[in-house]
């Protein structure tokens, strides 16, 4: 699937992710050295991975509540070089969700 911006892109997924019970959230960017456009773009389910430990052991007052679950959703979209277009590079479906 091809797009003509960034933004159409995580605007499907985050449809997606709506429609699919989960919330997004943008995770990494890569942009090119040359230009400093970005290149990679990843977004991820919002309980995509775990965390730190060194942040579940924190001795601060406030204790948050765990939300990283280790589910797998996430889509990568790439830059077409020759185009000003994105495509979908990778895709995976979560399939953690109750």
């Amino acid at each position: 699937m091809k797009f003509d911006t960034l933004h159409q892109g995580i605007s499907l997924y985050e449809n997606y992710a709506r429609v699919s019970g989960f919330d997004n959230r943008l995770y990494s960017t890569k942009k090119r050295k040359s230009d400093g456009k970005i290149s990679l773009k990843h977004c991820v389910c919002n309980k995509e991975g775990f965390r730190e430990t060194q942040r579940l052991q924190s001795n601060s007052k406030k204790k948050r509540p765990i939300t990283r679950m280790g589910y797998n959703a996430r889509i990568t979209l790439k830059l077409i070089n020759d185009q000003d277009n994105y495509i979908i590079f990778s895709f995976h479906e979560n399939t953690h969700i109750p």
